[in-house]
């Protein structure tokens, strides 16, 4: 697969009492947490790139920009959608949105760089020695 924009994934899952804002320390209310939703939506982006990727390459998420609009119960159904819309050398742009069957959820941008695996774990595990 070749990395280019216009590369786009879908991702689904169910809202579960694990995925709500108490259990993830981001609110006290049973409800989709935004943690989760981000989460969800880096991961959408990050699968759709990662078979492009040559061998000892990945990418890390670097930035969002995101709203969380409405919140989902749990026994929600949400679903996650990306769309790359900028390749910039190693800088990926990523349009990202999450929906319940009720409607938009979420919404926003998503950065990604592409790193060299072996030299970013060297650098990170470096921090501790």
């Amino acid at each position: 697969m070749e990395l280019k924009t216009g590369i786009k994934n879908r991702n689904e899952m169910i809202v579960t009492e694990e995925l709500c804002a108490n259990a993830w320390g981001s609110g006290g209310l049973q409800v989709y947490a935004t943690p989760a939703m981000i989460a969800l939506m880096e991961n959408t982006a990050w699968a759709s790139v990662e078979p492009c990727m040559e061998e000892g390459r990945s990418t890390v998420g670097t930035k969002l920009d995101v709203s969380h609009l409405s919140a989902s119960p749990v026994g929600a159904h949400i679903t996650c959608e990306s769309e790359l819309v900028e390749v910039d050398g190693r800088r990926l742009i990523f349009k990202v949105s999450a929906s319940d069957d009720a409607g938009l959820i979420g919404e926003g941008m998503h950065e990604r760089f592409i790193i060299n695996t072996e030299k970013f774990m060297a650098r990170t595990e470096a921090k501790i020695k």
